[in-house]
């Protein structure tokens, strides 16, 4: 199959593409869907700004190892909107068996996410391009946007579609800066060949106690080390996990409220009937966007204090498999499981890091690993992050230069956000979204300004739309997301198509 990258021009130089053009950032899954949609269902040309060879992958399932298995059954991955059984008939040309409720593994399923994209970008010829490049920066140009590169190129678009993924973690308060830069301190898991270095005869803490410290756990322990992994998180929650067979879907009438207290109510009523808690998890699933926008700031800032954490080990569940070797390991003893309040992350003059955790004797770990989750976005009001989450970190999917010349604003903003959203917070063209859990939008994707204005053809899909939605992680709600983008496009018009 002939290669539609472009690679990167020398520094300085500049590419002019005709108009009539949506120029994507980042090319995970979620750019590799955008790209997708606007190729397959709009007139545009598209261009991806992205550094992956192979975009579709993404963190999730570009660096997953064989025992990585989706937390989500076969119909529910699809990419292709109304069709539950694309994956599975995918599954089914390659010679795989693949049934409707099997959790295929996450390498197998970014096999897929790339296979679509190529064929939707060989089957797009001369209306396709992709830079090879990291975005730096965004400015408004005259009905559209110029996004510069880190090699210092510029494509000039119509429209530009922000999808930058999952923010990695952040940085809890209490480890020094000395623990930080230790090669015993793993900030981030996902990275190549980061979970190299765990000694395999020394005991291993994970900060966090979710999906992610699961699946590190995983690794860790498949070369069947016997020393102990320990887990610990501030209330020590394991993800719950999905039963063998779905249940029978139910139609719950969830009331739509200014507080909590009715819809808990209908909960609870729901389950002294005797209908399984799974279904019950997916009829809110599937209502989260209204219940979550009919809720004023006061009781979400309630529910993110008291209730996510509950709500999240319910909601992202481990497939059967992953949970019956959990269950495994922690019955062996080679995985410990607590709460605990994370104090402080030192250095250990035998090497190794110190760990300090409230009402605790100091504990020497070989390493620490952090699987948390991501903190609110600088300027936020409100409590400084989601339960289970410390520290303030740098927002996902900016690195490089920093903010195009005649960008307003100077200086970065607090909590270091990194040049590329910096540039745009800085500069007024994005805000950050209710409760800082992401970036401000309208219905239908597009940014929101410094005024609360739609920004004309500045978009955003991803996870970072949380918080104007409160379902924007997993694969159907970002699906649901691209297909409301995609058709809020406007048809390009003669001058653009020429």
């Amino acid at each position: 199959m002939t290669s539609t990258a472009v690679r990167r021009p020398a520094a300085g130089s500049r590419s002019h593409p005709r108009p009539g053009v949506v120029a994507v950032v980042g090319g995970g899954f979620t750019g590799a869907l955008v790209i997708r949609a606007v190729l397959r269902r709009t007139g545009w040309r598209a261009v991806l700004v992205s550094p992956e060879s192979r975009p579709g992958r993404g963190v999730a399932y570009g660096a997953a190892e064989p025992w990585h298995v989706l937390n989500s059954r076969a119909t529910s991955m699809s990419v292709e909107p109304g069709d539950p059984l694309h994956l599975v008939r995918w599954s089914h040309a390659r010679g795989l068996p693949v049934e409707p409720a099997t959790f295929l593994s996450r390498a197998r399923y970014g096999d897929y996410l790339a296979d679509e994209f190529a064929r939707t970008a060989a089957a797009a010829g001369d209306r396709f391009r992709h830079r090879l490049a990291v975005a730096t920066a965004i400015r408004p140009e005259g009905d559209g946007f110029r996004v510069r590169d880190d090699g210092g190129a510029e494509v000039r678009a119509d429209h530009v579609v922000l999808a930058l993924g999952n923010p990695p973690p952040h940085r809890p308060a209490g480890i020094t800066d000395a623990a930080h830069r230790s090669a015993e301190f793993v900030a981030d898991p996902w990275a190549a060949g980061a979970l190299d270095a765990v000694p395999p005869d020394q005991p291993v803490l994970l900060i966090g106690t979710g999906l992610t410290a699961i699946d590190v756990a995983l690794t860790l322990t498949e070369g069947g080390r016997d020393v102990p992994v320990e887990a610990l998180s501030r209330h020590g929650l394991l993800p719950l996990h999905h039963p063998e067979r779905p249940a029978p879907g139910v139609s719950l009438d969830l009331p739509g409220s200014p507080n909590l207290r009715p819809l808990l109510r209908s909960l609870r009523e729901a389950a002294a009937a005797g209908i399984d808690w799974t279904a019950i998890v997916e009829e809110v699933r599937r209502e989260a966007d209204r219940l979550w926008s009919g809720l004023d700031s006061a009781a979400r800032e309630r529910f993110l204090r008291h209730v996510a954490r509950y709500w999240e080990v319910h909601r992202h569940r481990m497939a059967p498999p992953v949970a019956a070797r959990v269950a495994a390991l922690r019955a062996d003893g080679r995985l410990r499981v607590r709460s605990g309040h994370l104090r402080s992350v030192t250095p250990h003059p035998a090497g190794g890091l110190c760990v300090q955790v409230t009402g605790e004797a100091p504990r020497r770990y070989g390493a620490v690993v952090l699987c948390t989750g991501p903190g609110r976005l600088p300027g936020a009001t409100g409590p400084g992050r989601l339960p289970g989450a410390t520290g303030q970190g740098p927002l996902p999917g900016a690195t490089g230069q920093g903010p195009l010349p005649g960008a307003t604003g100077q200086g970065p903003l607090p909590g270091a956000a990194g040049p590329l959203l910096t540039g745009l917070l800085v500069g007024g063209l994005v805000r950050p979204g209710p409760h800082g859990l992401g970036v401000d939008t309208d219905a239908d994707g597009r940014v929101l300004d410094a005024g609360g204005q739609a920004q004309p053809g500045l978009w955003l899909a991803g996870p970072l739309r949380r918080g104007t939605l409160w379902e924007a992680t997993a694969v159907p709600e970002i699906r649901d997301q691209v297909d409301r983008l995609a058709a809020a496009l406007p048809t390009p018009n003669k001058r653009q198509q020429t």
